[in-house]
């Protein structure tokens, strides 16, 4: 049986990135991993990916387009439809929770896709671009 923190991290490789090659697919997973290990976060995957405002009425409930993965709360199903993609963001999730692909995004905490510009990136450090997703590290 795979473990809760694996589905959280596949699901949001898959989410975030199944249209990214697969060094994408890594960079985006080791954001969560990044995050995981970064205090001002939560230290658990599922609690990174599923983090954002909920609902006071339903603490479970998250505020719609609020979170910090967009996928997470966007209203549509989490379940994954296409069966390729899903596998290989598994591969990828296992190899990256346990430490066999290198964080080669060095310590990047944010990211986000090149034709928006969130209000945040002009106070972090810019890393990498790889494919349309800008990598970014949020210095201690």
């Amino acid at each position: 049986m795979i473990e809760a923190a694996l589905v959280c991290l596949a699901l949001n490789i898959y989410h975030e990135a199944r249209d990214q090659p697969f060094i994408g697919q890594v960079a985006v997973a080791q954001v969560v991993m990044n995050r995981v290990q970064d205090r001002r976060y939560p230290d658990n995957v599922c609690d990174v990916v599923k983090q954002g405002p909920t609902y006071r009425w339903a603490e479970h409930y998250p505020v719609r387009h609020r979170c910090q993965f967009s996928w997470y709360c966007d209203g549509k199903s989490d379940n994954p439809q296409d069966q390729s993609a899903w596998s290989k963001a598994q591969l990828i999730a296992h190899g990256v929770y346990h430490g066999n692909l290198d964080d080669f995004v060095e310590g990047a905490t944010h990211y986000h896709a090149n034709y928006v510009l969130p209000a945040w990136a002009s106070s972090k450090t810019p890393i990498v671009q790889i494919s349309d997703h800008k990598f970014y590290r949020w210095e201690s």
